[in-house]
């Protein structure tokens, strides 16, 4: 498989049939639904939600994931909330597994290294009666 970097696609393979590349912002919408999907991660981690709607069109300037494609190689940076009454630590480790499996099941480029910063804790409202 041939990897290259090219403005923010990273070419997976090149045959007769055609080549395929995958936007480095696809990247990191796998990684924002992936990490979303784990118990304990907060909706509004600067924001998770928002960071979702980004990469299928709805707002292109949010921070919460990065994701920097080099040689087949990624590395992420992604800002959560935590739920409270969860073990920050444990959410931690799970994000970064949930979004590790999810990165390279679905697009066979290896993970590196994915940083975890807690921006906040989520308290769930009561409903108002």
């Amino acid at each position: 498989m041939a990897n290259e970097k090219n403005n923010n696609r990273t070419l997976l393979s090149t045959d007769v049939q055609g080549e395929v590349k995958i936007a480095d912002d696809v990247v990191a919408a796998i990684a924002a639904i992936a990490a979303g999907e784990v118990d304990g991660v907060g909706q509004s981690s600067g924001n998770l939600g928002t960071a979702i709607m980004a990469y299928v069109g709805m707002k292109k300037n949010d921070k919460s994931v990065k994701v920097d494609v080099a040689e087949g190689i990624v590395h992420v940076e992604m800002t959560i909330t935590v739920q409270y009454g969860y073990s920050i630590p444990d959410v931690s480790k799970k994000v970064q597994e949930k979004v590790k499996s999810s990165i390279e099941g679905m697009t066979g480029l290896s993970v590196a290294d994915i940083n975890v910063r807690i921006s906040g804790i989520e308290i769930e409202k009561e409903d108002e009666e």
